[in-house]
């Protein structure tokens, strides 16, 4: 396997320092607009790991990632960036006949007149409607195959498969007790992608109702997370799941929920009040005359890099499923959940623990590929393949899972 993966941030550099320890490629590129940072990505390793190289890229020049993927014969392209480049990434790939995953799907358009009640453009939509493409030209692109979503669908699929006859709610549940000493303000994660699924409007699935929105931050309710991590209070966020998981599985609601804190969603909700989470560019004086830069742009700009936070930052991070059903004619609650200690994943593989969650599942996904153990076409989320050979990988890179199994409060 020869892979062309585009963007070299945190999860991008997590990525290459977990799959040096694995033999099923024989080549990995690494791209990003910026070279410098591709280059400090592969020079991790010395001279002794020849399997990486660095090369320059646009990723949103979908010319220019075709080209270098014909350059590099690689026949798969690993999307690391942000969503605004999932598109012309994800029409490369097809273009060229190589293999596509990413960790995060297409941009949403809100509802013009209606945001929290219907939905507009849905996440992933514009990849979707490519499917019979992909199908045709016997290509997998996997989308949203990072930790949420991605290891959080492969749950719910082994759920679906092998804990219950019926689910009545998929909710996908994320908490941490991480804090970085000496900020104020330091999200773990990319800003630019965090203020897009917080502050647009939720998604939550109904049977029978379909997909619908809501508020941004509503339905709080204080989820218990395992590994010490305790209550948590979690409130609706936009998240890929809810698209992906009723594409396959049978239930009768799916919902996302975030432990963000009140702190953070004051922050959001300030940004958003100064159009601080805009997009579009606006015209400001600069020292060589007038230039437009996009708000959101100047926000990321002035926070840390999340990926060179891992010194300061203590605590861990929880990602997991939980699943509300029946099982041989008795109710049944199950959370199936991924813990990393950011002190474990700076121990081990140099990155902090958010990112280097985020970047372990694409590459048991690329192994499991490489192998034939997944072997489809079209565009299909993780909850289409088999979950066990994915959960068996994972616990073999020496990353376990874990299982709860909650009281069924009375009914």
């Amino acid at each position: 396997m020869r892979v062309l993966m585009v963007g070299a941030g945190g999860v991008g550099t997590a990525v290459t320092r977990i799959a040096a320890r694995r033999s099923f490629f024989e080549h990995m590129v690494v791209a990003d607009y910026d070279q410098a940072r591709a280059e400090a990505a592969v020079a991790y390793f010395g001279e002794g790991e020849r399997r990486f190289s660095a090369a320059r890229l646009d990723a949103s020049d979908a010319g220019g990632v075709r080209a270098a993927l014909e350059e590099h014969r690689c026949d798969v392209l690993l999307n690391a960036t942000d969503p605004r480049f999932v598109m012309p990434l994800f029409e490369a790939a097809l273009a060229h006949g190589a293999h596509y995953l990413d960790m995060a799907m297409s941009l949403s358009r809100p509802h013009p007149s209606r945001p929290y009640e219907e939905c507009g453009v849905k996440l992933g939509d514009a990849q979707f409607e490519r499917a019979a493409e992909w199908e045709a030209a016997g290509r997998l692109a996997l989308v949203g195959m990072g930790v949420e979503p991605g290891l959080s669908d492969v749950f719910a699929r082994y759920a679906a498969d092998a804990l219950f006859d019926e689910i009545e709610e998929l909710g996908v549940r994320d908490g941490a007790n991480l804090v970085v000493d000496g900020y104020d303000f330091a999200p773990s994660f990319s800003i630019w992608t965090t203020i897009e699924e917080c502050l647009n409007p939720p998604v939550v699935y109904e049977e029978g109702r379909g997909w619908f929105t809501t508020p941004p931050f509503s339905e709080p309710e204080v989820f218990d997370f395992p590994a010490g991590i305790g209550p948590v209070e979690c409130v609706n966020v936009e998240h890929e799941e809810v698209l992906l998981m009723p594409r396959w599985l049978k239930a009768r609601r799916v919902t996302f929920k975030y432990g963000l804190g009140d702190e953070f969603i004051g922050v959001l909700q300030t940004l958003h009040k100064l159009g601080l989470d805009r997009t579009d560019p606006v015209t400001v004086a600069g020292g060589d005359g007038k230039v437009a830069v996009s708000p959101r742009d100047v926000v990321a700009a002035c926070l840390p890099d999340p990926a060179g936070l891992g010194e300061r930052m203590h605590g861990k991070t929880c990602a997991g499923t939980w699943v509300k059903g029946v099982k041989d004619g008795r109710p049944r609650e199950v959370y199936l959940y991924h813990v990393v200690d950011n002190q474990w994943s700076m121990r081990e593989y140099g990155s902090q623990a958010v990112v280097w969650q985020t970047a372990i599942n694409p590459v048991v996904a690329l192994e499991l590929i490489a192998s034939g153990a997944w072997s489809d076409s079209g565009v299909l989320g993780p909850e289409a393949l088999p979950p066990q050979p994915f959960l068996d990988l994972l616990t073999e890179y020496g990353s376990p899972w874990g299982l709860r199994e909650d009281v069924p409060a009375p009914r």
